[in-house]
């Protein structure tokens, strides 16, 4: 069913799941306190409480549900100006530019019930302060939730996919699939790297005598 331009391109989306059992397994609900504190920043306002409001649609019919854009606009405060290029449209833009849905067609979208962990390239773009929050964040959830033993492995697995060549979100992401906690797969990845470089630094140039 379509509706005029000046509203929204069709009427409603069909949102099903986007099933992806290392994301399911490792990332957050929408409405966490990590996707608050750390997502909302990369994000925007927006895009957060849409993805809110779907995983709480996905709660109650997990094999999917139809979407009205304008009800749903209006409920979120987006209001309905603009067509395909309002706010309400570009939040879902947002979401697909960051990996958190994708079309299904010309009126669906598969959506994640899970947001991943920050990497470390999204780390570095919030505020200094909410980088340390994330830090300790991080600590507390290695402390918690892995044993000596789980970080001496992740981190000698790190190492081994660095000097392989693997970059670092691509050797975090590898830990990811292995099934290592997030905060311990990104402590793992920072500590490869460090030793990666102090190698490289001991090692004398081909000027050197």
């Amino acid at each position: 069913m379509h509706v005029s331009d000046d509203l929204f391109p069709t009427a409603s989306f069909m949102i099903t799941p986007w099933s992806d059992p290392v994301i399911d397994g490792l990332g957050h609900d929408p409405r966490s306190a990590y996707v608050e504190q750390f997502w909302l920043g990369i994000l925007g306002p927006s895009t957060t409480w849409l993805m809110r409001r779907l995983a709480a649609g996905l709660e109650r019919e997990p094999d999917g549900f139809e979407l009205p854009l304008a009800e749903t606009a209006r409920a979120l405060g987006l209001g309905t100006r603009g067509g395909r290029h309002s706010p309400f449209l570009r939040a879902f833009g947002r979401a697909s530019q960051f990996g958190l849905a994708h079309a299904v067609g010309a009126d669906g979208m598969a959506v994640r019930r899970h947001i991943p962990p920050l990497t470390r390239h999204q780390v570095l773009r919030l505020p200094a302060t909410i980088q340390v929050a994330h830090q300790a964040w991080q600590a507390g959830e290695i402390d918690s939730a892995n044993g000596e033993h789980a970080r001496r492995r992740a981190r000698r697995l790190a190492l081994n996919l660095v000097e392989l060549g693997e970059g670092p979100e691509a050797t975090e992401r590898q830990l990811h699939g292995w099934r290592f906690h997030p905060a311990l797969a990104s402590e793992a990845t920072r500590w490869a790297w460090q030793r990666h470089r102090e190698a490289a630094a001991a090692v004398p140039g081909d000027g050197a005598a």
